[in-house]
């Protein structure tokens, strides 16, 4: 499995650092907590994305593509990161923005990434909530095609096997970190949704022969129907890289606990989480992906899930932008 020879476009500053949180461990009196910064990915604000865009725009330029067509919800961070990137390389860029999310105020339908979009080169459709997805994208790539450029298209948050490399390679850059740093984990957390990050992690982690348990914690889906994305997902990237090691369903494991209502609405735990983590340590998460999951991790230390003396290492994932996006439905009053 050697990711050295693959097409890979020049988009992040890498390797994002590793920093122990202190203040936080202390206050849950319970495991040493560590952060991964994947926010600190450098492209228009970072975040997990950018990493699979290494890959997936270093494709489509192999492939000679010269317009990205991809898609997203409103406050998308995906979207954002994909025309930062092509404006980056000298790509045109085209979207497609659904408004999935039942939040109608103008911070969410005017602020945040919707607003941040407006500063690169993109042409943007916005489209209701129930259009078949797959349909209009292969639209919009035959528009380009017939204008006579060359769409490459970019789907799922960029979950797809070529976008998941992106996260393979994370773990390799993670365990050597670890070595470097001396520093033993027991337990990864990170948020997951269009499943591209876990399936990348749990196929870096086989390949390094690591016992790191790896917990998913989902923002969108049921358990079972996340942990199957994740599985196939990964068995698709497996096929491309020609693995010579297997991974097991249960390998594949999912929290669905701290969705809340529904994805992209707020929860009360989430917010208590943001809170918590810019007051102890500086720290700001995203309100959608990161949040759910920090505010997942906190309650499953309170609970005694993990052992007093482990070590955990969460991936901040980014998004922090969607925070001006959520002001209206977010708390920034103590819950003490």
């Amino acid at each position: 499995m050697n990711l050295s020879k693959l097409p890979r476009a020049n988009l992040t500053n890498l390797p994002t650092p590793i920093e122990y949180l202190p203040r936080l461990s202390e206050h849950l009196c319970g495991p040493k907590i560590y952060v991964k910064r994947d926010d600190c990915t450098g492209l228009a604000l970072g975040g997990n994305k950018v990493r699979k865009l290494e890959f997936l725009l270093g494709d489509a330029l192999k492939k000679n593509a010269d317009t990205i067509v991809t898609h997203g919800t409103s406050q998308s961070n995906h979207t954002r990161l994909v025309a930062a990137a092509a404006s980056k390389l000298g790509l045109k860029c085209e979207m497609i923005l659904e408004h999935r999310v039942d939040i109608n105020d103008d911070a969410y339908l005017k602020s945040g990434n919707v607003f941040l979009n407006q500063f690169f080169d993109v042409d943007i459709r916005y489209l209701p909530p129930g259009n078949i997805i797959e349909h209009e994208l292969e639209i919009t790539a035959q528009a380009v095609t017939q204008r006579g450029g060359t769409p490459y298209v970019i789907s799922r948050g960029g979950s797809t096997p070529v976008g998941t490399f992106g996260y393979v390679d994370a773990a390799h850059e993670i365990m050597q970190q670890f070595a470097e740093q001396n520093l033993k984990i027991d337990h990864i957390i990170h948020a997951t949704a269009s499943g591209g990050t876990q399936a990348g992690l749990i196929i870096g982690l086989a390949a390094a022969a690591s016992k790191i348990k790896l917990l998913g914690i989902c923002a969108n889906l049921p358990k079972e129907a996340q942990e199957e994305r994740v599985y196939n997902l990964a068995l698709e990237t497996m096929r491309l890289l020609d693995c010579n090691f297997n991974i097991a369903r249960e390998d594949v494991v999912v929290n669905s606990d701290y969705v809340g209502e529904a994805y992209g609405l707020p929860t009360m735990k989430m917010n208590e989480a943001l809170l918590l983590l810019a007051r102890l340590e500086g720290l700001l998460f995203d309100p959608v992906y990161s949040g759910k999951a920090l505010a997942g991790m906190i309650d499953l230390v309170e609970q005694g899930r993990f052992d007093k003396d482990a070590k955990i290492l969460f991936i901040h994932t980014g998004g922090e932008s969607g925070l001006f996006a959520y002001q209206n439905q977010l708390s920034v009053n103590s819950q003490k």
